[in-house]
């Protein structure tokens, strides 16, 4: 394989693959990328993007990746890799802080890793700490005023969002300080940071991954996820977090694949960079041969009814699990906006809570008899990177803005869809936009094998 460029120069400027590649070769070792990588991570400007760094662990399995290598007995192309963990995922040893100051101070470190990063361990990745989020995972944007905001590293005129709540995993790829990194999505916090930094994101459907050890927003929504630059490296860490055989992905044809664009509620409020890329997108997926079908779905509309009609799922289960630490909490220990998004839900009745569950199960069966094999496209939001400073500034400003970013990823999180945040191209300010293709739920192998051809096709 032709990397393209000398390894020992920058290693960090290859994906997975290519690393594996070179780890292969014997043109780097295990240990010396991961030193590099702790390097760049120590160097880089932003230092809000990892929480904690977990620099022994690391070169302690960087070490014992290069000595299986030496004797022959690799456990295959993730073994040496590094890996960074959204700051809800345990890690044995580490204190589980989900971002928050609060149990950052008060919380016992973890006593083993969550599932999802002890199955990436078993496949020999390195584990280089934990990264940022929004606090307790409870925004679409990616601020937090305690552990600081990560710089989405796109726009020249001022820092804009990373995107939320998946903030430190994304911008940590897009930077290129790691390959790749995990996320949680529990409205959309995978697939929002992937759009605004230029990535790709991957949310499994419900049960797709382990859920032991993972810091929960609102358990019948959370969902998890790999964060990296190719098709190639998400279906790997899809397989690497389930504990299961890593085969190389085998893309499907796009010639007859039937690819449905609805045409209520998603298009909405589109940024005009935005609905044009994403109408370039499409015209060039039917170019390739897919078949696209432009009409409304009923159940997009639905969700929404559902929601208008009885309230939302994540604020009334975030707010009845995080209820002890919000009493015992100081002024100013929470993130304001988190506590008022929290709040909120106290008015929702139990009766209407039950309502909203049995809707959604209904809705979701309807969903996966009506879709079959057929995948939905949409843009994966309206818009791009906002600045920051603004949305620091006014908190009405800040909550119109999350709910307009939440609204196309959350129609998936409640229909309980897997789905996948593309990379579809860059406004005239060189901010990047992302093209959302679903799948119904439990059909995520199809779509993993499917996205490979449209994430070609749909590239300018």
């Amino acid at each position: 394989m032709n990397l393209g460029h000398d390894v020992n120069e920058q290693p960090e400027q290859l994906g997975l693959g290519a690393m594996a590649e070179a780890l292969h070769q014997r043109k780097l070792s295990a240990s010396e990328l991961t030193a590099r990588a702790i390097m760049a991570i120590e160097a880089c400007p932003d230092q809000a993007i990892f929480i904690n760094l977990t620099k022994a662990r690391a070169l302690r399995e960087a070490a014992a990746s290069d000595a299986r290598r030496a004797r022959g007995a690799t456990l295959g192309p993730l073994d040496g890799l590094p890996i960074a963990h959204k700051a809800l995922i345990d890690l044995s040893g580490e204190v589980t802080s989900a971002a928050s100051m609060l149990l950052a101070r008060t919380a016992p470190p973890a006593e083993r890793d969550a599932d999802v990063a002890a199955a990436l361990s078993a496949a020999g990745m390195v584990t280089l700490g934990h990264v940022n989020m929004t606090e307790l995972a409870f925004s679409a944007l990616g601020l937090n005023p305690h552990f600081g905001t990560p710089r989405n590293p796109h726009g020249a005129d001022g820092p804009r969002v990373p995107g939320g709540s998946s903030s430190g995993s994304a911008v940590a790829v897009a930077r290129r300080l790691v390959p790749a990194a995990t996320g949680s999505d529990t409205g959309g916090s995978i697939r929002t940071p992937a759009a605004f930094n230029g990535i790709l994101g991957f949310k499994g459907s419900s049960g797709r991954y382990s859920m032991r050890g993972i810091f929960p927003l609102a358990p019948t929504l959370d969902t998890l996820g790999p964060l990296a630059r190719s098709m190639a490296d998400i279906a790997l860490l899809d397989a690497g977090m389930r504990g299961a055989p890593l085969r190389a992905l085998t893309p499907q044809p796009l010639r007859g694949q039937h690819v449905i664009a609805p045409t209520n509620i998603v298009l909405d409020d589109l940024e005009p960079a935005v609905a044009s890329m994403f109408a370039d997108a499409l015209q060039r997926l039917e170019r390739a041969g897919a078949k696209v079908e432009r009409r409304a779905m009923p159940e997009l509309d639905a969700v929404l009814a559902t929601y208008d009609q009885t309230g939302q799922i994540s604020n009334v289960e975030a707010l009845a699990f995080h209820r002890d630490l919000l009493a015992r909490a100081e002024p100013g220990d929470i993130d304001r906006r988190v506590v008022a998004r929290m709040q909120a839900a106290s008015q929702i009745l139990a009766v209407d809570y039950l309502a909203t569950l049995a809707a959604r199960r209904r809705l979701v069966a309807a969903t996966k008899a009506e879709w079959g094999t057929s995948l939905i496209a949409m843009p994966t939001l309206p818009h791009v990177a906002p600045l920051i400073a603004p949305l620091e500034a006014d908190d009405e400003l800040f909550r119109t803005v999350n709910l307009l970013t939440l609204r196309n990823p959350m129609l998936g999180n409640f229909l309980d869809v897997c789905a996948l945040s593309l990379p579809m191209g860059c406004d005239a300010r060189g901010l990047p936009a992302g093209f959302m293709l679903c799948a119904a739920s439990g059909q995520d192998d199809h779509l993993l094998a499917a996205g490979q051809g449209i994430a070609a096709a749909i590239t300018p």
